[in-house]
């Protein structure tokens, strides 16, 4: 760990940001000096407010500057932030922001093209890759399987083709046509219409399609004639025919189409990811014969250099690839001399490209990051992993008097991660950049130059200055939930013996990602963490492996991982779960995964709806003499309802006005004043509130409101509980973060009555936690335990791991270097294990 510079003093810096009157959503009209040329760190509990003031105010108006000198044209291409409410802020210089967010949601972006490692990369290949004997040369966008001189021609760079067989579409050929042996047809009325077309036609559709003949099928399923006949629904196959005989009018002619025409059709044609997915279960898709999955055409995977094809070096770990090139950089590659004596210009681009490649993969690999492949995509990163593949593209640029807005940069990171990490920052502030970090972690806090603590507490509890200056300083600041934990040694858990386990969930032979034939017990009844550096497959195991064969055992569906947009096509393969399970199902009746996915998509998902609470708000106000006397029921009081809603903006509350090159313009909507409901609705009242009143509430408030309504109260007991008491009831599900939007998750799971024997799987949930705030975790984790169930949470906040029952420590590494178990057992056992990485850092917690 960096030793601590000695105190510095307003003298020590170059100059101030000053900002006036900052009122950006909780914060009270603030005035704040912020030095330059220093790693800032804004600290405070939980929706303080810090972010509201570094990127919502600094970083909103730094951009909005920069923005005002570029030409209304190419201010269309960004992605623009509202302007802040601010009165006023000086000497602020221009910002890049470093956020926490998922990668783009198709799997054609990769830890490559982030990078833009892969446009070297193609480079070096085109231009200094070994040809087979007489091939031309292949340009450098023939190496991506992204463009079409580089795709393979066969499955149009997917690396997967994919195909419609009889048995992809009939999976119960027992199954008569009427009985819809034919999956694969629209389930409503599309389907009808088929199978009252091929009646019509004279085909069987009450004997099972096995017993059919093969050309029959073979028409049904492949034909790509569309013949047009009458069709007589509701008639049976006997009074059918009677009514061809007789020429009787149809009610309507009908159209046949394939079964094979129609899911292909629909697969490329339709807008709706449900309708694309549906048809994509149809297909059969298979690793593409040509290319073998490597998704680019022959003649570019012709080329090799160092002995391997793009695809293969995209593939290995990036610490691996930087020891392939590093003999090229620097002129000691086998055979180098005599090449450069035969093509001294292909030399010389072949030492330049790979020593710009070393270069570049130097600063990932002191990131910590050298276990990843180029071809990972960004989906399957997680954000910390994708802010610090952001960070390094950064460190190489060599900006020079920027601010950096970086938003809890140690996110994900093992302790050891987080060393590197701070020594990436000291080099951005050397060069002469500003560095404002967003942080809980109190290792990255120490090393502040200077600290702006928001607080005191959450929500409209907060947002005021409590603290700005030198770290020290803080400590004489009794309103600062900081402070505790920064100089005091509460941050330490109390020491407690750890539980017996009741019993043992045994996995064996888990391959998944870096886990090879992996054999594991998690103990039950206890509060476990796994721990292990970043990449050590600690995710793998937990949240994909465990939760998949748990899920299948109790016959649950997984949620896939997967972004909603993304076109299924474009999804990765779906990975097989290698692995079983061994023994101890039998005390498992429930699976939770409580993860940081979004509780809703859209601003009509809220708190109160996701966690049921609002039914019962809304069955209160239904009860209400003046709705009785109305007759309205709980339906009305819903702004997703058209008799509840404001009509003017359909129960969204605002109104969208377009500006033509400014980022469009959210206004309150002009009927309802931002209440979502008409005015019929809000005139029922209940102890003198309306419903949008009632929504507008803070959990903290509305705890105090409903004290006399046991249901309503026991859910907001539980929210307050995990530290969500300045949330608003109503707040929409956009406003929330990763960390709000679980421990939501966690409430609403807590408020089930009669829980037991259930299984609860957390990733990193002190994700954006403040110190305080982690205590309030534990503390409902432990009920949790206390209530019979058994609770496996990844973790790299020792705080939480030191408080465990068992410890689960991975590595000893990232990557290949890591998918092992190093060790196991209470915490104070895994802290005197020497070839753990997690040991050091939990012992300095055990003391």
């Amino acid at each position: 760990m960096p030793t601590r510079p000695s105190q510095p003093s307003s003298s020590d810096f170059t100059g101030f940001v000053r900002v006036r009157g900052a009122r950006e959503h909780n914060l009270k009209n603030v005035d704040v000096e912020i030095p330059r040329d220093a790693l800032v760190v804004f600290t405070g509990v939980s929706g303080s407010g810090k972010s509201s003031l570094a990127f919502g105010t600094l970083y909103a108006e730094a951009q909005r500057r920069y923005l005002e000198s570029v030409s209304p044209y190419a201010r269309r291409l960004f992605h623009q932030m509202a302007v802040p409410e601010v009165d006023s802020i000086e000497g602020l210089p221009p910002a890049v922001a470093l956020q926490q967010q998922r990668g783009t949601p198709t799997t054609r972006s990769s830890v490559g093209s982030v990078t833009t490692l892969s446009n070297l990369l193609r480079m070096l290949y085109s231009r200094a890759g070994d040809y087979p004997a007489g091939q031309p040369i292949v340009y450098a966008e023939g190496f991506s399987p992204n463009t079409p001189e580089g795709a393979c021609p066969t499955c149009h760079g997917l690396g997967r083709t994919y195909e419609v067989t009889e048995q992809s579409m009939v999976p119960d050929p027992t199954l008569t046509i009427r009985e819809r042996a034919i999956a694969a047809w629209p389930q409503a009325w599309g389907g009808q219409n088929q199978r009252d077309i091929l009646v019509t036609m004279g085909f069987d559709v009450d004997r099972p399609w096995q017993e059919l003949p093969q050309k029959d099928r073979d028409w049904i399923l492949f034909t790509e004639e569309q013949p047009v006949v009458p069709v007589y629904p509701g008639y049976s196959p006997q009074e059918t025919q009677r009514a061809l005989k007789r020429k009787e009018p149809p009610n309507y002619m009908g159209t046949f189409t394939g079964v094979k025409r129609h899911v292909l059709h629909t697969f490329a044609t339709t807008q709706s990811p449900l309708m694309k997915k549906r048809a994509l279960q149809y297909m059969i898709s298979t690793e593409c014969p040509t290319c073998h999955g490597k998704r680019l055409r022959p003649e570019s995977l012709a080329v090799t250099f160092a002995g391997l094809d793009i695809a293969d070096m995209a593939r290995l770990p990036l610490k691996r690839v930087a020891e392939l090139l590093r003999p090229f950089a620097d002129g000691t590659a086998k055979g180098l001399q005599q090449h450069d004596a035969e093509h001294p210009e292909q030399a010389e681009v072949a030492r330049r490209i790979a020593a710009d490649l070393v270069a570049r993969l130097a600063v990932l690999l002191d990131l910590g990051l050298g276990y990843l492949a180029l071809e990972r995509s960004t989906p399957t990163l997680s954000p910390g992993e994708l802010q610090r593949l952001r960070l390094a593209t950064q460190l190489y640029s060599n900006l020079f008097g920027v601010v950096y807005v970086l938003d809890e940069p140690s996110a994900g990171l093992h302790p050891s991660d987080t060393e590197a990490l701070l020594q990436a920052l000291a080099s951005l502030k050397k060069a002469g950049n500003s560095l404002f970090v967003v942080e809980h972690n109190l290792d990255v806090v120490r090393q502040a130059d200077w600290l702006v603590d928001v607080g005191p507490a959450a929500g409209e509890q907060g947002g005021e200055i409590l603290y700005s200056g030198a770290p020290a300083g803080l400590a004489k600041v009794e309103a600062s939930q900081t402070r505790r934990y920064l100089f005091n040694d509460t941050s330490k858990p109390t020491s407690r013996t750890p539980r017996t386990p009741t019993g043992w969930l045994k996995l064996a032979g888990v391959t998944r990602n870096n886990l090879e034939n992996l054999e594991v017990a998690f103990p039950l009844g206890v509060l476990t963490t796994v721990t292990g550096v970043s990449g050590s497959g600690k995710s793998s195991l937990v949240s994909q492996v465990l939760v998949e064969l748990v899920a299948e055992h109790l016959g649950q569906a997984v949620e896939a991982e997967e972004e909603p947009d993304a076109d299924p096509l474009t999804q990765a393969a779906p990975t097989e779960t290698g692995g079983r399970i061994v023994a101890g199902m039998e005390n498992i009746k429930r699976l939770v995964r409580v993860d940081q996915k979004p509780i809703g998509r859209t601003p009509r998902s809220n708190m109160a709806t996701y966690t049921g609470l609002f039914d019962h708000v809304r069955k209160l106000f239904a009860a209400t003499p003046a709705a009785r006397q109305r007759r309205y029921d709980a339906g009305r009081f819903s702004f997703n309802v058209a008799k509840g809603r404001c009509e003017n903006c359909q129960g969204e509350g605002f109104v969208m006005v377009e500006l033509l090159f400014l980022p469009s313009v959210y206004a309150p909507c002009p009927v309802c004043h931002g209440t979502r409901y008409n005015a019929k609705t809000l005139e029922v009242t209940y102890q003198d509130k309306n419903i949008a009143e009632v929504l507008g509430l803070t959990v903290d408030a509305a705890w105090e409101f409903f004290a006399e309504e046991p249901a309503v109260h026991r859910a907001l007991t539980v929210l307050r509980e995990v530290g969500l008491g300045y949330l608003r009831l109503g707040q929409p599900a956009t406003e929330l973060s990763g960390g709000e939007a679980q421990r939501i998750k966690l409430a609403t799971e807590l408020q089930r009555i009669g829980r037991g024997n259930s299984l609860y799987v957390l990733d990193e949930p002190t994700t954006g936690l403040h110190p305080s705030d982690v205590e309030k975790l534990m503390t409902q984790l432990e009920g949790l335990v206390e209530a019979g169930n058994t609770v496996i949470v990844v973790e790299h906040d020792m705080r939480v791991v030191a408080g465990s029952d068992w410890v689960l420590d991975m590595g000893p590494g990232a990557g290949d270097e890591g998918g092992r178990m190093v060790a196991q057992g209470p915490p104070a056992e895994v802290a005197k294990v020497k070839a753990s990485k997690t040991a050091p850092y939990l012992a300095r917690f055990r003391r």
